[in-house]
């Protein structure tokens, strides 16, 4: 398990951020990703591994005026 936007999501072995966008539908075009308060690049979602118990945040940014 682990918590995504402070919510628990079930965890499976090899798990990708990319994946996990994929599968939670994310298509915002600006996203932030931190994995245990840790940024991670737009560049590292392929090869990027959430681990069990991760604590990660997936945040869109908005742009208005």
């Amino acid at each position: 398990m682990i918590k995504l936007n402070n919510r628990d999501f079930e965890w499976e072995e090899g798990l990708t951020v990319q994946e996990l966008l994929n599968k939670k539908s994310y298509t915002y075009p600006k996203l932030i990703i931190k994995i245990n308060n840790v940024l991670v690049s737009s560049e590292e979602y392929v090869s990027t591994i959430i681990r069990d118990g991760d604590d990660v945040k997936v945040i869109h940014l908005l742009a208005g005026g």
